[in-house]
């Protein structure tokens, strides 16, 4: 492709490729982060699920083996069974963590050389207490404590110590296994970092692109433009009007330089029949007037040009909404998804800037705390979730408390857990939402609970975190935040709040709230008969 077919691309035509170089540059990026993400969070199970338990495991075994030596010698000394506990104690809880380490093995080659380890560690142990452990206690049943102190001294250490060596084996193989996924989680979250940081560094060279393509196609030829028309319209009706922007400015300038000739054109005529009769006289002033009204039409069109055309040049982020709205099938099916794919990209960036902006001012823009009526807010709440309640939904709740807070805060609290309620319903199931509270000499504990399709009791760490979805777009709309914004209005009004595992359908959420100070504590509201509220 020469320099030159660049050159004469249409500027729709520059703008595309631009922004499908961009996208393909940062599809490649998002595949990239993906597949290192994806080994990053393996990396992190491991770490946190396997080898950090198997560490602790092979200490607490070491332990366990502590406390069979400690019971022997303490049975050996005193003669007494109560003594021979931590022997026994320790026996169940060495069989219980070679079985937990054994479990959290794999079919590694690393794996495979810690379980040789443990078999060691076993053999060593076993050799132990056949050799010593073992002996003593009969020993010391059959003949005292004099007779099991005799065969401790003639033993020594020398079983032990190689048990103590075997352990210290196991337990070096396992730090190392941990040190390397460690390094190995490490790595990855500089890579994805990096990931990022280019990503970005793409997005702004764009849009940096993006600015000077449009300056020097569109912004200063218009000015250019719109300098010459007003010198025509000055009364330079030989000035020849020319661009060097885009294509399309080219052809508009052709257009308006046709008919500044034409002006010309028929001014030479007036001009030259102003002398002939009075019918030419008249056509003479028809043909002025003409010229006054596009003139200005010329001037007003130089005003467009110069005024209203530079506000695209100050709103990049609007173009690919204004390419897809004015190109869509215009150009091939590809160029229209990357368009779309670019709108919806920055329709969600949107949404996800709004939704960490009214996140970030949780507790920064305060009104102050009042005295609220949740009654009322619940309201408030079924006023503004009818339309997306539908007719089948119930929302009802029992009389609820007056507590301190912000209201504003305090309904979209409750927006996002009844909203979320009507959202996360069952197929062909009718949504029903019930909302109670019961209080003590401290806080009051404010329960939501719907008939939904629950949530998993794995995932009741991850709900609150914000932007955490447990369905895909496709399936559920929204950011993933509305938990994250209840959990922090809960805790900025001094609450807590935590999923009730207990359910056996739907989902409930508790969340508490400090006492109205110097408000005596009631009776615990029941939950029945409940104040129904239909929508």
């Amino acid at each position: 492709m020469s320099l030159f077919s660049v050159r004469t691309w249409s500027l729709r035509r520059r703008v595309v490729a631009l922004c499908t170089g961009v996208g393909l540059v940062l599809a490649i990026l998002g595949v990239v982060a993906s597949i290192t993400a994806a080994g990053s969070n393996d990396r992190l199970d491991d770490l946190v699920n396997k080898t950090g338990p198997m560490r602790n495991a092979a200490q607490d075994l070491g332990t366990a083996y502590v406390d069979q030596e400690t019971g022997i010698r303490g049975f050996a000394i005193s003669g007494t069974e109560e003594n021979l506990l931590p022997y026994t104690n320790g026996l169940v809880q060495e069989r219980q963590l070679v079985i937990q380490i054994t479990a959290m093995l794999g079919t590694s080659s690393r794996d495979g050389q810690i379980r040789a380890d443990l078999q060691v560690v076993q053999q060593q142990a076993q050799r132990w207490r056949a050799e010593v452990a073992e002996p003593v206690i009969a020993a010391v049943r059959a003949k005292g404590p004099a007779a099991g102190q005799a065969l401790v001294e003639a033993a020594k250490t020398t079983r032990f110590d190689e048990l103590r060596a075997a352990l210290g084996k196991l337990q070096a193989n396992i730090l190392a296994v941990r040190d390397e996924v460690a390094t190995a989680a490490r790595n990855s979250s500089s890579t994805l970092v990096s990931l990022e940081i280019i990503g970005a560094l793409v997005v702004v060279f764009a849009g940096i692109v993006l600015v000077l393509l449009l300056d020097r196609l569109v912004g200063r030829p218009v000015v250019e433009l719109a300098e010459q028309v007003r010198e025509v319209a000055d009364g330079e009706y030989d000035r020849q009007i020319t661009s060097t922007g885009s294509p399309e400015l080219r052809a508009l300038a052709g257009g308006v330089d046709g008919m500044r000739r034409q002006i010309a054109a028929e001014l030479a005529e007036v001009r030259a029949a102003r002398s002939q009769i009075e019918w030419v006289n008249d056509q003479l002033k028809q043909q002025t007037e003409e010229l006054t009204r596009s003139n200005r039409d010329l001037e007003q069109f130089a005003y467009v040009a110069s005024h209203d055309l530079q506000e695209p040049l100050r709103k990049v982020a609007s173009f690919c909404q204004l390419l897809q709205r004015r190109y869509a099938g215009q150009l091939d099916e590809r160029a229209d998804q990357y368009i779309a794919f670019a709108v919806d990209g920055a329709q969600r960036m949107q949404r996800l800037i709004n939704d960490l902006l009214a996140f970030s001012r949780i507790g920064r823009l305060t009104a102050g705390f009042t005295e609220v009526d949740l009654n009322q807010v619940l309201e408030q709440v079924r006023s503004q979730l009818e339309p997306r309640a539908g007719d089948d939904a119930e929302i009802g709740w029992a009389e609820l408390p007056t507590v301190e807070g912000e209201e504003p805060l305090l309904t979209t609290l409750f927006v996002n857990l009844v909203g979320n309620a009507l959202k996360f319903r069952r197929a062909d199931v009718a949504p029903v939402v019930r909302i109670s509270a019961e209080g003590d000499d401290q806080e009051w504990r404010i329960n939501v609970r719907d008939n939904g399709i629950g949530i998993e009791a794995e995932f009741a760490d991850k709900v609150f975190v914000i932007f955490q979805r447990l369905h895909g777009r496709d399936a559920y709309e929204g950011t993933g935040i509305g938990l994250a914004i209840v959990k922090k209005i809960v805790e900025y009004h001094g609450g807590r709040i935590w999923l009730d595992l207990d359910v056996t359908e739907g989902t409930s959420i508790w969340f508490s709230l400090p006492l109205l100070a110097g408000v005596p504590v009631p009776e615990p509201v029941q939950q029945e008969p409940l104040k129904e509220v239909t929508t």
